[in-house]
């Protein structure tokens, strides 16, 4: 085996570090991404039986993005490990429906997490592949994650650009909806 063909076997088993900014993206959608590289099945030699997957770490998971009402509507299950709740509390044998908006106030990595784990295949494999996932509320990372990290995931929504990423510049080129009269005056100006 000649050294170039040894390099590519290598590189091929190795495994490689992924960054995946989460920002305005579904977490279910984003998920698919995500257990993809995990799982390995982004690789030659993805078999389900072999443990082949890459590290991925997340960032920006406190502000992904859910369709509509979707924060209100979409429950989690929990359950407290009690055995029963107090009477009036309306809970039974200690199980609780917590809805989407808020269990990410109480973990903003919590959404992300829980579909990823639902998205894995194989119960043999699932904690190996969830071990390898790093998820941050912030895009605040550890050094020692940074250095690992060779490759970025592209997601799948493009971030639209806020009025202060634009330069002064560029604001003024943008074309006027309508120009205000000469003795306009604003709440501003009346205050």
């Amino acid at each position: 085996m000649s050294r170039f063909d040894r390099v590519k076997q290598w590189s091929t088993f190795a495994r490689t570090w992924h960054l995946y900014d989460a920002k305005w993206q579904n977490p279910f959608h984003s998920a698919k991404i995500i257990t993809n590289h995990l799982e390995g099945k982004n690789k030659p030699i993805y078999h389900p039986k072999n443990d082949c997957g890459d590290h991925v770490v997340v960032i920006n998971s406190k502000h992904i993005a859910l369709l509509g009402r979707e924060w209100q509507y979409r429950v989690y299950f929990h359950h407290t490990g009690y055995p029963k709740a107090h009477k009036h509390s309306g809970v039974t044998n200690g199980a609780l429906w917590i809805p989407a908006w808020q269990l990410h106030d109480r973990d903003p990595t919590l959404i992300l997490w829980k579909a990823c784990y639902n998205n894995l295949e194989g119960n043999l494999t699932r904690p190996k592949n969830m071990a390898r996932l790093h998820i941050f509320p912030e895009d605040k990372v550890p050094e020692d994650l940074l250095e690992n990290i060779t490759s970025q995931l592209e997601p799948l929504r493009p971030v639209p650009a806020t009025l202060a990423d634009y330069s002064p510049e560029q604001r003024d080129k943008f074309p006027k909806v309508f120009d205000y009269p000469e003795k306009f005056v604003s709440r501003s100006q009346i205050e």
